[in-house]
């Protein structure tokens, strides 16, 4: 590369060779699996029990949104395996070449958010783990304006901490951690199912317990308004790899590796899992007389020798999940924000760091806030951005792109000194009525007079996004050369 385009380039960023591409479809399906099954995957179908469905109406709603969102995954992975570049530098097709800085920002925030997330719940696990084995609760005095326990504090940074050990690991070990663990977590899943079914009497009292939107329930006549929002949901949870998903398939040995093994890993095993945890989320209300959705907690709740072996495990899949899930894809992104100075292990850095100064425990406090605030939330964010990815790529491009020119100031994608006026408008346009109702979402207080249409625009936020921008990019760049 010239210096002129050395800025656009390092060796993390640049498109695989053949000698790197060693992903086959079993290691798709296995990166895939031990992301699935973790603590805030658990938590989806659980909070949708907790919010008032039944079990059988929680399992598909997750299931529908994770077939929704296999389809833009395996459209954006597409151009990972066929030409091994990562996100961050695939959104410089449509964005160009500073353009591209925004997606890439934004897809960065949102997984430092849940960098922060798994790494609060995996502290959460280490404190339950040493609680257990003292016999006592750990959390501490609460500390002033951050809202938890001094020991909370404390285990969330020692988990913090733990992690940082694998970041200049690199992706290859993330991959070999997730192909060994992933079975183990399995058992361990089996393992809580039959301590649900043993204490709850069976699965039948379970499946017969009722919902809250059957007939003379708290949400009567309610379900069909929030079975959507909740998909939509479901759709946002992995709407960031959607993303960045490239990031992973540009190390596939082939393209039907990467698509085999994403199908194989991603919809079946969530559905499973959610399977799982509302039998137990189930049980939790015939045991305790309530619903606990966070597995963690429920383990402090249950004792005993097989729970410090399943919360051990609990901290190690957190750690190997996060990496892979809430690292590879920001560290790139930040990468390419500045590519001469910040490489994948200061990405990864930055961050780990913005995933404690987001205070993540925040975003946890209820499950209505994390499905219809987090996760829609974000997925008003980056909905636009997969809209635009996807019709750019498959519509305007067919699949064809410039490979040399995407890490080049003056090349094909440099449209408006390395702006594309188009995508800005469209991504612009996307985001903006979803503005409104994720205010109201977050703030219902501040934002009460925010209501119809607004607030049922953004309960199907992901979509909605993904559509305008998709097609008002389409638009914008008709009849104009692609790059």
């Amino acid at each position: 590369m010239s210096d002129e385009s050395g800025n656009l380039w390092n060796e993390d960023l640049a498109p695989t060779t053949a000698a790197q591409r060693t992903w086959r479809a079993r290691h798709f399906a296995a990166l895939w699996l031990g992301m699935v099954i973790a603590v805030p995957a658990y938590m989806l179908a659980a909070g949708l029990v907790e919010q008032g469905m039944s079990a059988g109406q929680a399992v598909w709603a997750v299931l529908l949104g994770n077939l929704i969102v296999l389809a833009p995954m395996l459209l954006i992975g597409h151009a990972g395996a066929r030409h091994g570049v990562p996100y961050a530098v695939l959104a410089r097709a449509s964005f160009g070449w500073r353009g591209a800085r925004l997606p890439a920002l934004a897809r960065a925030i949102v997984a430092c958010g849940w960098y922060g997330i798994q790494t609060w719940i995996g502290g959460g696990a280490l404190l339950t783990l040493l609680g257990v084995m003292v016999g006592a609760r750990l959390d501490g005095p609460p500390i002033p304006l951050l809202g938890i326990g001094v020991g909370q504090l404390l285990a969330f940074l020692a988990f913090w901490l733990i992690q940082l050990a694998f970041v200049t690991k690199g992706l290859e070990t993330v991959r070999k951690l997730e192909t060994w663990t992933a079975p183990i977590k399995v058992v361990v899943c089996v393992a809580l199912v039959w301590w649900a079914l043993s204490k709850a009497g069976g699965l039948g009292p379970i499946l017969h317990e009722p919902s809250a939107y059957d007939p003379g329930g708290a949400k009567a006549g309610r379900f069909w308004a929030d079975f959507g929002p909740a998909v939509t949901a479901m759709t946002g949870y992995w709407a960031t790899l959607a993303l960045n998903i490239p990031d992973f398939t540009r190390f596939a040995r082939s393209q039907k590796d990467q698509i085999l093994g994403q199908a194989l890993g991603l919809p079946g095993p969530m559905a499973l899992l959610a399977a799982m945890s509302v039998v137990v989320t189930s049980a939790t209300v015939l045991i305790f007389g309530k619903a606990i959705w966070d597995p963690v907690a429920l383990s402090g709740d249950i004792g005993g020798i097989a729970v410090l072996v399943g919360l051990v495990i609990i901290s190690l899949d957190t750690v190997s999940c996060n990496i892979a899930a809430n690292l590879v894809g920001p560290a790139y992104d930040f990468a390419a924000l500045w590519p001469k100075r910040i490489t994948y292990r200061i990405g990864g850095w930055i961050t780990a760091g913005i995933g404690v100064l987001i205070m993540p425990w925040k975003l946890l406090e209820s499950t209505a806030g994390y499905i219809f605030v987090w996760l829609t939330g974000y997925g008003a964010l980056l909905g636009p951005i997969a809209g635009i990815l996807i019709v750019d790529y498959w519509i305007l491009r067919r699949t064809v792109l410039d490979v040399p020119a995407l890490y080049d100031r003056a090349g094909a994608y440099t449209y408006r000194s390395g702006w594309n006026p188009a995508a800005l408008i469209a991504f612009a346009v996307g985001v903006a009525p979803n503005l409104p109702g994720f205010l109201h979402a977050a703030a219902p207080h501040a934002f009460a007079g925010i209501g119809q249409p607004w607030t049922t625009i953004y309960q199907y936020a992901w979509f909605v996004g993904a559509l305008l921008a998709g097609t008002l990019y389409g638009l914008l760049m008709r009849g104009k050369t692609p790059g």
